[in-house]
């Protein structure tokens, strides 16, 4: 079973099994779309948002020196959107309804991630682009201006003349 299919199946499931989750969302770190089980709302979007979710709360944790993130958690009116980190390249987004238990939501989410984390990132290897410098290549040196030879050889000055008016 390849990984898209993999995670469709875990999402599917673990809407099966959790009733108060409306949706679910499986997207990579740079906000791109893995895969969606998400039934009205616009997928793309909300994994871009995961992303930028996901940015900011690591962010907080480097800062505050706490530890690694582990979820980001809004709360709206009608439930709340929780997002986890799935492995190093992607994150899971979980829509929850009212009064769901976050608790053991969050152990469904974490079994589920150690369940497909392998073959995901066996599927979303990063790889270098054609253009891209290799980062472990050595710094080029600079010389500065000021101690460079004078090169260039001198020459008489110009006989300039103004032209006829």
């Amino acid at each position: 079973m390849n990984a898209e299919t993999m995670v469709g199946t875990e999402l599917r499931g673990l809407r099966r099994r959790r009733p108060e989750v409306a949706g679910t969302l499986l997207a990579g770190t740079d906000g791109l779309l893995i895969s969606s089980d998400l039934p009205t709302t616009d997928a793309t979007h909300l994994a871009a948002l995961a992303a930028a979710s996901f940015g900011l709360g690591h962010r907080m944790a480097a800062t505050i020196r706490h530890g690694e993130f582990h979820e980001s958690v809004v709360h709206t009116a009608a439930g709340c959107v929780v997002t986890y980190p799935a492995g190093r390249d992607a994150l899971l987004t979980l829509v929850a309804s009212p009064g769901a238990d976050l608790t053991a939501l969050r152990e469904e989410a974490r079994a589920m991630v150690h369940r497909t984390g392998p073959a995901l990132a066996a599927c979303r290897r990063p790889t270098l682009l054609p253009n891209q410098p290799d980062p472990h290549a050595p710094l080029a040196v600079r010389t500065p201006m000021a101690t460079l030879p004078n090169q260039r050889p001198r020459r008489d000055p110009v006989n300039w003349r103004r032209p006829p008016i």
